[in-house]
């Protein structure tokens, strides 16, 4: 009875970790325990409680409040702020779904040897159908990055019991340093968890799922929860990178894609290693692709004022554009640049680069706001750590400007 309670408190937990949990994470993680083995897991922890604390944040507004959060940013500070923000959400989502639909053509190809260029269309035509046809989306959605996130979690724990990890080297992990030349790695870590338009939109999935201030401690469950699932299954890759890749770097080895890991995990384990890796590489990158144009597409339009539920048309019209030009661009990659994936991660950053920003600003203005938030806005404690995450996002902004500041000029 107390198991199924608990489950009944974290629906929006396990929809936030999906669509975090992309690709994208899974081949941050590997480079880092790949390059540095367990030294970076501090940052995991740290980039992980700064998302919580948004996360917080977000929900405490979804519970308390009868209007959505940007149209009380649009009543409070201009529905060009709002719409701002909107906008930087879908850039930030679009952004990253081509990342998805790569994931997807990799992991479906391992498993049938399928030509890549089929799934990003299947998958994004299943997305789609999602989107316009679930009568009730969030209960959809929860019921299926429930199943997705639980298969995430089994593949990569396994991934980590053949790895055989080295416990102490993974504590001393904990305890920051600064191995030279990690700064990439370390601002990637932080991207990949610290993602604010997720962050933002737990204000709807609360909304959706019905919450009020009687459930304002449920919400607290629910973030740690989500934060728990988010920063565990990214240590569980790098652990897993450090103990069974680290080692082969001495060969010569490179990694250079989540696909790369796979490979190497089949050299080590076998094939049933492989076949594992590719379904959680699977359901990360199908669980981000179907649900990370929701939540671009449907803050986009509440920024404009266009609709706030998902229920309505211009969300569902954002999120299906959002989910087309993702699967584009993936086939694009797929099919003309054949796995150069460098001038679309260049878009994907420089997107970022001027969408993060303003998405944590208003998060921040508005939960500081007690004209608004009354007694729930943040108290001094929650402020300090609201502004760590803020600093650790404009770091990787600053990190984002100079990586393509160099890549043009060479």
């Amino acid at each position: 009875m107390q198991v199924r309670k608990v489950l009944r408190t974290i629906g929006p937990a396990f929809i936030m970790a999906s669509v975090v949990l992309g690709p994208g994470s899974i081949t941050t993680a590997t480079k880092s325990g790949f390059n540095y083995g367990y030294q970076l897991l501090w940052v995991v922890v740290l980039a992980a409680v700064a998302m919580g604390m948004y996360v917080y944040m977000a929900a405490r507004f979804g519970v308390s409040q009868p209007k959505s959060i940007l149209q009380t940013v649009a009543d409070t500070y201009g529905r060009w702020f709002a719409g701002l923000i909107g906008v930087s959400c879908f850039l930030m989502a679009a952004s990253f779904q081509f990342g998805n639909n790569l994931g997807v053509a990799t992991a479906m190809h391992s498993l049938t040897g399928i030509p890549e260029p089929i799934w990003p269309v299947v998958f994004t035509s299943a997305g789609i159908i999602l989107v316009f046809y679930a009568r009730n989306l969030y209960k959809v959605l929860e019921k299926l990055m429930m199943y997705l996130v639980m298969i995430m979690i089994v593949a990569f724990f396994i991934n980590l019991i053949f790895a055989k990890p080295d416990l102490g080297e993974a504590v001393q992990g904990l305890v920051p340093s600064l191995p030279q030349g990690a700064f990439r790695e370390m601002a990637g870590l932080v991207g990949t968890t610290f993602c604010l338009h997720v962050a933002l939109y737990q204000a709807y999935l609360v909304r959706d799922k019905g919450w009020k201030m009687d459930n304002l401690k449920g919400s607290i469950a629910d973030t740690i929860a989500g934060i728990t699932m988010l920063g565990g299954i990214t240590i569980l890759i790098i652990m897993t990178s450090a103990a069974a890749l680290r080692p082969l770097a001495y060969t010569g080895l490179v990694i250079n894609s989540a696909a790369d890991m796979a490979k190497q995990l089949q050299a080590l384990f076998g094939p049933f290693a492989q076949i594992i890796f590719s379904i959680g590489l699977w359901a990360a990158a199908f669980s981000s692709l179907a649900v990370n144009m929701v939540i671009g597409g449907g803050l986009m339009a509440d920024g404009l004022g266009l609709g706030d539920s998902m229920q309505q048309r211009w969300p569902r019209i954002f999120a299906a554009g959002g989910m087309l030009i993702g699967m584009l661009v993936g086939e694009g990659i797929v099919l003309f640049l054949k796995g150069n994936t460098i001038p679309a991660l260049v878009f994907a950053q420089g997107a970022s680069l001027f969408a993060v920003p303003a998405v944590a600003i208003g998060l921040f203005m508005i939960s500081n706001n007690r004209k608004v938030m009354g007694k729930l806005a943040n108290n001094w404690k929650q402020n300090i750590i609201a502004v760590i995450g803020l600093f650790l996002i404009l770091a990787m902004c600053w990190r984002m400007y100079h990586f393509m500041i160099n890549y043009f000029m060479r």
